[in-house]
């Protein structure tokens, strides 16, 4: 596993990326895991960071405490949704730490936001697109979950447009991250696909290739980064991965790869 954008780092059989951008933010941790390091065992090997797709708990709490202890975040206060390819963003707080982790989770819910210390945002992909925010300047953070249909609803967008109503933030502060997922070398979809993404406001020709009648290569990273420019942030306040989680199945959870058969890989940020 090879980056000209991220920064990949190890502890042992620890294997978790940061990003340029974010890391130069002193004010706040984060990390994107990679599949490497945990305890899992079979097709959930070895970090899955997911409660729902039938992994012992006890291993995932213990690859939560792996994960988060490499970047010095405490366990305690993760915050986790049941995400549903929704475009819904909501607020959270020091009363929702545990949420998802020690005590039941959101529902339909595909994006957090706060501007409180110590609260963790978890968001879990597997082949979807992780997005994280952070504004330094009014010290806030948000991450959402952007799959295909997330994509489509613009819930990067959304989760900006939050940001500044809700927490006085402005667009052209906020710093984001487009994390690991898959390329446009694996992501071949279909007219439905391609059709609901033509129904959009903005332009997304950019984020797609022809490659056979009715079929074509989606590039997901693309396709939010020109969401979020349209947004208001800046280009060169935007980190985007340059690895695909479908090539690398090895070290990355990827729902393509595995016909479903894996764990879940997760973003963290929290302010510190």
């Amino acid at each position: 596993m090879q980056s000209k954008t991220l920064k990949i780092n190890k502890k042992g059989d620890l294997v978790y990326i940061t990003f340029p951008k974010l890391q130069a933010v002193n004010t706040v941790r984060h990390t994107f895991s990679t599949r490497l390091g945990g305890v899992s065992d079979g097709q959930y090997s070895s970090m899955n960071l997911s409660f729902n797709n039938g992994d012992n708990r006890q291993d995932v709490i213990k690859n939560y405490e792996i994960i988060c202890s490499a970047v010095g975040i405490n366990t305690e206060n993760l915050v986790l949704t049941h995400q549903t390819h929704t475009n819904n963003v909501i607020a959270v707080d020091e009363n929702h730490r545990g949420t998802g982790f020690s005590k039941p989770s959101f529902q339909d819910v595909d994006g957090l936001i706060t501007d409180c210390r110590g609260v963790a945002l978890v968001i879990q992909f597997a082949d979807c697109t992780p997005l994280i925010f952070c504004d330094p300047v009014k010290r806030v953070i948000a991450s959402s979950h952007s799959g295909w249909r997330g994509t489509v609803k613009q819930i990067g967008a959304v989760t900006i447009e939050k940001m500044v109503n809700d927490f006085g933030c402005k667009a052209e502060n906020i710093i984001a991250a487009i994390g690991p997922s898959i390329g446009n070398c694996c992501y071949e979809v279909d007219e439905p696909v391609f059709d609901s993404f033509s129904k959009m406001e903005l332009d997304m020709s950019a984020a797609f290739q022809k490659c056979r009648k009715d079929h074509w290569k989606l590039d997901l990273k693309m396709a939010n980064k020109i969401i979020l420019i349209n947004s208001g942030i800046k280009e060169e306040n935007i980190d985007v991965a340059d690895i695909c989680t479908c090539c690398n199945s090895h070290e990355f959870h990827s729902h393509r790869a595995t016909a479903g058969k894996r764990g879940n890989l997760a973003a963290i940020i929290e302010i510190k």
